[in-house]
């Protein structure tokens, strides 16, 4: 196994699949509604909520509310630092498959 001496690790706020999942599809789009998200990441509206807060909460995701018409909406959105954090994360996940491809290779 090769040594790094600067390891990229993988994000603790990305760890699960839901956050990584949510954050991913933001990546995807500028903004997007909290039904679309919802529904697009296959959650409830209160564990999409709690994950959002999370990741608003570590400066990953901003959240918009508004209304249209006289109906309450929510926007999601994943901010410059949600950005870099997800590049970071995805490049410590290619680490560390690179390194079990090195370790498994005969």
């Amino acid at each position: 196994m090769k040594e790094r001496s600067d390891p990229v690790r993988p994000d603790p706020v990305l760890s699960t699949m839901t956050r990584l999942s949510l954050v991913a599809f933001l990546a995807a789009t500028t903004e997007a509604d909290f039904a679309g998200v919802r529904d697009a990441v296959g959650l409830t509206d209160s564990n999409l909520s709690k994950h959002a807060t999370a990741l608003e909460t570590a400066g990953y995701v901003a959240v918009r509310k508004g209304y249209v018409g006289r109906r309450p909406r929510t926007w999601l959105a994943l901010t410059p630092a949600g950005r870099r954090a997800l590049k970071t994360h995805v490049a410590a996940l290619n680490a560390i498959l690179a390194d079990a491809g090195e370790q498994l290779a005969p």
